[in-house]
């Protein structure tokens, strides 16, 4: 691979990517599989993992044949002729007042494109009409239709159900004309963040083969390590200089942050976030961020959903998840899908394994993605009050100088702005599972019951030099800190926890809430003298 290939951040047009020297990781062979021969097709994935890229490619393959397509896998084997192509991207229809105003957006957006082929409708009273009867006297097999984020009208206005009523009314007109007229389409292919079975668009078209979980096309989308190691060597090569890490120290990384997502039924297929890395390798110097939120924060339909529905407990933050196979293929609605099935397809859980029995293990991709997680749950913990950028830098601040008192008031001044009616602390197990979001929220990457051969500590986190190690006791009373305080110094000492090799200086720290006074009220240094 050439060191000048350009990295193709933010390209989502495959003719200029293909001119502009940049990377193309090669998925047209794929491609050909997928469009050899005359189907409807639906692919949903989370954004960033470039939808709109695949069908540009599409676009420029039906339009123009193999033009854009010089070295690539599918040169030899494509032998189809070109076509008429409808490039429809439902992700601009999103600002619209009411229905009359979707309707007219909608309807435009229509006209303007089919009006490349020579569709030309008498007046605009009636588009739909007009579209049924021109496509009506089409060829057969003669034109190729791409949609592409059918959804974004419906979820912008996901918790407005009569608005959301009538735009899937609209909607839902215009894919029945596409079933009508399906004898005249050689290519329809959609995609989408969402899936929703029950809003009478996939009803309309049931003739649309879902390939979201097909084994065959999880690595359609994303880049598998393979590909990442092909396509972009002398990058990894100078992003491992630049951190002054082994390649193979680098790849431990990239897996750790922004592997691990899973679109395939069987579990047998893990890619990478392309924006994720392509992100990483264009200024390594930053290290491992969480360029999955900084690129645009949580995805519109997660939003609008968690305006009338609630996380899960935050105490639960860090468990596997279980659903049922057949619920990822059909989830249902979008006022009664369940929140980890909607979490599956915006990309926030993924499949970890599947059992014999249809049974889905669910769980976060990689650390990018918890890290993105635990901003919701700080949110959710905080009453639905935004975890400020600046409330994590103070704590990370605080971490850094390696001062315990200061840190333990910043954890009170946290506890303190719980939401108590909706998340009590009630355990210890709640005490660390929510110091876990709030620290991951703020961009940390703490560890939750690290095992040594003795035992396993709470938490422990790495800010800077210091290594810092938690071990946390819940007490019902007050009266009751102390004895738990001695408690918990023991055990740090005797089962010398954080005493693993990790380059730092250590700091060990018992702590005790106290559920009478909703705070931690006593705090020792471990390794004291006094201790």
């Amino acid at each position: 691979m050439c060191a000048a290939k350009i990295l193709p951040i933010g390209q989502s047009d495959f003719p200029s990517l293909r001119q502009s020297n940049a990377v193309y990781v090669d998925k047209t062979a794929l491609i050909h599989r997928l469009a050899v021969a005359p189907r409807s097709v639906f692919l949903a994935r989370p954004r960033r993992f470039g939808k709109s890229l695949l069908v540009s490619t599409l676009e420029s393959l039906f339009k123009f044949g193999l033009r854009d397509f010089r070295g690539l896998a599918i040169e030899s084997l494509w032998t189809d002729k070109t076509y008429d192509v409808v490039h429809l991207d439902f992700s601009g229809l999103k600002e619209f007042k009411d229905i009359e105003d979707f309707s007219s957006i909608f309807l435009a957006h229509i006209c303007n494109r089919f009006s490349e082929v020579g569709f030309q409708p008498e007046n605009s009273s009636n588009v739909l009409a007009a579209l049924d009867n021109w496509m009506r006297r089409l060829p057969s097999l003669s034109l190729v239709l791409l949609i592409d984020e059918y959804d974004a009208p419906l979820t912008i206005c996901l918790n407005e159900p009569k608005l959301f009523e009538a735009v899937r009314s609209v909607m839902s007109k215009f894919f029945s004309i596409l079933k009508s007229n399906v004898g005249a389409l050689r290519f329809l292919f959609l995609t989408g963040i969402t899936k929703f079975s029950s809003t009478s668009i996939f009803s309309g078209l049931n003739n649309l083969t879902d390939i979201t979980l097909a084994p065959a096309y999880g690595t359609l989308l994303g880049y598998t390590e393979e590909e990442i190691r092909q396509n972009f060597a002398p990058r990894l090569t100078q992003a491992a200089k630049t951190l002054a890490l082994s390649e193979e120290e680098l790849m431990d990384g990239l897996r750790t942050y922004y592997n691990g997502f899973c679109f395939d039924m069987r579990a047998s297929k893990k890619v990478y976030c392309p924006w994720s890395v392509l992100s990483f390798l264009d200024d390594p110097e930053q290290g491992f961020q969480n360029y999955w939120f900084a690129s645009g924060g949580h995805p519109t339909v997660l939003m609008k959903y968690l305006e009338g529905h609630e996380l899960e407990d935050p105490a639960n933050f860090a468990e596997l998840k279980e659903a049922k196979l057949s619920d990822l293929y059909t989830p249902g609605d979008l006022t009664t899908i369940d929140r980890d099935i909607l979490l599956t397809q915006t990309g926030y859980l993924t499949i970890k394994s599947v059992d014999d029995f249809g049974i889905v293990t669910l769980g976060y991709p990689n650390q990018e993605v918890t890290m993105s997680m635990a901003k919701l749950y700080a949110t959710e913990l905080l009453g639905g009050r935004l975890y400020r950028p600046a409330d994590g830098v103070l704590l990370t601040k605080l971490l850094g100088e390696g001062e315990i008192s200061p840190v333990i008031d910043r954890f009170n001044e946290a506890f303190n702005a719980l939401n108590y009616d909706r998340h009590p602390v009630v355990n210890e197990a709640a005490c660390t599972s929510y110091l876990q979001a709030l620290m991951m929220g703020a961009d940390m990457v703490p560890e939750v019951e690290v095992h040594t051969a003795l035992g396993r500590s709470d938490l422990e986190v790495t800010v800077g030099k210091w290594h810092w190690v938690f071990e946390v006791k819940f007490a019902a009373t007050t009266e009751k800190a102390e004895a738990l305080l001695t408690k918990a110094v023991s055990q740090i000492k005797s089962r010398r926890y954080g005493e693993r090799p990790h380059g730092k200086k250590l700091i060990r720290v018992a702590l005790v809430y106290s559920a009478e006074d909703r705070r931690f009220v006593v705090w020792k240094n471990a390794d004291a003298e006094d201790a």
